[in-house]
């Protein structure tokens, strides 16, 4: 899965010639949890989600303007996929059943992922899709398009990929799914949200520097769609060497950012000028900001000239963090969020306490690791006691 998080950000050389259009379905299945719906799942297209279900509602939430023109244009399409919701909640919840007997587990919390989609290139018109499993965060099983085989990621999984593999005619409607039916539906929603899919918003690009002694981060946000490149260049050349790239992640107004990170350590004040940070992105021309002092925007240089509204704004700030940690701790009383005696039935007690666990180790979401579906995995503190 971790490959996949490459394949859905991937950009083709700096030329951002293409786009790589996505559509997605993400379903989540948790047992032992009593703060979070048994079974949710979220459609994504170009990872701007359209629609949600839970098994709380039993009911399809449509989240954009254009899903719901489509829906009124294909009457009794958004009853079908509600019916079909349902019957993957059923599905999935026998699924983890089956697991749990697999990894010989008895009570606790456990989750099951399961992840589907397709992509299609609008230049050369390639296709491409993808089907994978997790449990408790790690990787199951996956289907491999290309070869038409399902791959096995743990030793549990073995016996059931060999199956899988025996049905030829199961792995040649899988290629047909993904390539003809999945790429329809990409096509159709695409047409439908094209106005907001198929923008181009610029990005805002701002130079950081924590401390003097820190990385400069070249910082570009605001932009739309999210396959962007940026990197930093020395004379003209591209650097792989003294970089951090960061993924990636979504704004909460749909748009993205990214950081590039270039660390200057070795390097003397006056060879900065040798120093810029590029941006590119289909339909605008090349954004280049030189490395210059000037440009950077610091927080330790205003020590000296600090004022009493940055003071005021600062104990502002620790008040309203105290008063969100007294609120954190009355809304886990109020809600027994303590399972210190909890889901715990079954199983031996553990020698040490385990570190939360947190999206970034659900590997389903990994692409999207800091939003999106992220809203409703917030699983840290229930699963604190895991």
């Amino acid at each position: 899965m971790k490959a996949l998080i490459g394949l859905l950000l991937l950009v083709f050389g700096h030329g951002v010639s293409s786009v790589l259009h996505s559509l997605q379905y993400f379903l989540t299945s948790s047992s032992g949890l009593t703060t979070f719906p048994e079974f949710v799942a979220v459609g994504m297209m170009d990872g701007v989600q359209f629609g949600y279900y839970d098994s709380n509602t039993q009911e399809i939430v449509l989240k954009q303007a254009w899903t719901e023109q489509f829906y009124r244009d294909h009457p009794g399409e958004l009853e079908m996929i509600t019916e079909r919701a349902l019957g993957n909640q059923q599905g999935i919840k026998a699924d983890i059943l089956y697991l749990k007997k697999l990894f010989n587990q008895t009570g606790g919390i456990h989750i099951y992922q399961f992840m589907y989609g397709c992509e299609w290139d609008d230049e050369d018109d390639s296709t491409d899709g993808y089907r994978q499993y997790g449990y408790d965060g790690e990787d199951f099983m996956s289907l491999d398009l290309k070869t038409l085989t399902w791959v096995a990621a743990v030793p549990q999984a073995v016996s059931d990929t060999q199956r899988w593999n025996e049905d030829k005619a199961r792995l040649q409607y899988q290629k047909y799914f993904y390539n003809k039916e999945c790429v329809g539906g990409l096509k159709k929603y695409l047409s439908y949200g094209k106005s907001t899919l198929q923008r181009t918003e610029r990005p805002r690009v701002s130079l950081l520097q924590r401390s003097p002694s820190s990385p400069v981060v070249c910082h570009a946000t605001g932009f739309y769609p999210d396959r962007v490149v940026v990197f930093w260049r020395r004379d003209g050349q591209e650097l792989h060497e003294q970089v951090d790239p960061g993924e990636v992640l979504p704004n909460h107004d749909g748009t993205f950012q990214v950081s590039v990170d270039l660390n200057l350590t070795a390097v003397p004040q006056e060879d900065w000028g040798r120093y810029e940070c590029v941006v590119q992105l289909k339909g605008i021309e090349d954004i280049s900001t030189p490395l210059d002092p000037a440009l950077i925007r610091t927080n330790w240089e205003v020590q000296s000239g600090l004022t009493i509204p940055i003071i005021i704004g600062f104990v502002v700030l620790l008040l309203a963090a105290a008063a969100a940690a007294v609120g954190v701790f009355v809304y886990q009383k109020r809600n027994g969020s303590d399972t210190s005696s909890e889901n715990t039935e079954g199983q031996n007690p553990a020698p040490e306490a385990r570190p939360l666990i947190t999206v970034s180790t659900l590997p389903l979401y990994n692409t999207y690791s800091e939003s999106y579906v992220y809203s409703y995995i917030c699983l840290q503190s229930t699963l604190s006691q895991r």
